[in-house]
């Protein structure tokens, strides 16, 4: 009898600079036995993120990088193929299992069940890890207020346009900078940002014209000259929570600290600024709470979002390739198997 595989995408071998082809391959594994406690998935949606470029390097940013052979440990929507868990049972629609692959087993007490008035693939995106870091960073460290003018670099992505409406929401004025008029007149007409900067054109320009009396809060997920320009402009006590630095990910020398934007002491001392970088893995509780605020937004479509979804799982490297150099536009999935949509 042939024994039962699965599809996993693994790392084979270190990028050097800009991802190739070779750096991943698929690969066929035996079928998992789940233990006591544990939970078999089938893979609907599995994500596509900016961090995992940083641990297909050697060494350490701020989690341990990929060994060769390892697992891509994107975060994934699934259906229960079978449990060992008390609180899933077959059939339904949970998140928190991680890889690349077609089916996973994962510990029961890292799942959460999918509501069934919700679209699944919204808990990899506004309602998961995405839209919890907008939330997080908002919260703990922008903390927008009214009249105070907000900053949202990559501004037509996941984090960026949940971070925008949230700024909004708090009655700030919020200005975001996307890649190109298409991304910028979405963040507009349909996030309902005040203004939107195309950053292929000239940056410093629009910045003078948009934000004639400085920054309060610029939410930083670009980095890179983007970063620079908005950070010049910061007002007296302004905030910057540093997300992602997505601009530098693909350096050959990427260190996660080597190329941050340049920031100075007496910058820092004259406009009494708080500049923090986060983890939203370092705050658990906020995922929760999140999500309790943001799902009635979403059910009655006040918050809105925007997802990119290509089909196969073996599409999932070249999705990450394209995501790195900008050609994604909203959050980026990859629908792995037929199945629910939105299963209400």
């Amino acid at each position: 009898m042939t024994e039962k595989t699965f599809e996993a995408v693994v790392l084979a071998k270190r990028p050097d600079g800009s991802i190739a082809p070779d750096v991943f391959a698929t690969v066929e594994r035996p079928w998992p036995a789940i233990k006591e406690g544990e939970v078999l998935t089938r893979t609907l949606f599995a994500s596509v993120d900016p961090y995992m470029r940083g641990i297909l390097n050697e060494g350490r940013t701020y989690r341990e990088g990929l060994a060769v052979g390892d697992m891509i440990p994107g975060e994934t929507v699934g259906q229960v193929i079978q449990s060992k868990h008390p609180a899933f049972r077959g059939g339904e629609i949970v998140s928190g299992a991680f890889g690349w692959a077609t089916v996973l087993a994962t510990p029961g007490d890292r799942l959460v069940r999918v509501p069934d008035d919700v679209p699944p693939s919204t808990y990899l995106g506004v309602l998961g890890m995405p839209g919890t870091t907008a939330y997080s960073g908002m919260k703990d460290i922008g903390q927008p207020k009214a009249g105070e003018t907000v900053v949202v670099s990559a501004a037509s992505g996941p984090v960026g346009a949940t971070a925008g409406q949230i700024a909004r929401r708090a009655g700030a004025r919020v200005i975001g900078i996307a890649g190109g008029v298409k991304k910028c007149a979405w963040v507009t007409e349909i996030a309902g940002f005040d203004g939107c900067i195309n950053h292929h054109e000239n940056l410093d320009e629009q910045l003078d014209a948009l934000c004639p009396d400085g920054v309060d809060v610029y939410y930083e997920n670009v980095g890179g000259a983007v970063g620079q320009a908005v950070i010049r402009r910061l007002r007296n006590h302004a905030r910057v929570p540093i997300c992602g630095l997505v601009a530098d990910y693909n350096d050959r020398d990427y260190s996660g600290l080597a190329h941050a934007p340049t920031i100075s002491a007496a910058m820092l001392l004259f406009r009494r600024a708080r500049i923090e970088g986060f983890i939203v893995g370092d705050r658990p509780e906020r995922f929760a709470e999140w999500r309790a605020l943001a799902t009635p937004w979403v059910q009655e479509g006040s918050l809105v979002y925007k997802e990119q979804i290509v089909k196969g799982l073996d599409q999932a490297p070249l999705a990450l390739a394209g995501q790195l150099s900008g050609q994604n536009f909203g959050k980026l999935l990859v629908q792995v198997a037929d199945g629910p949509t939105n299963h209400a």
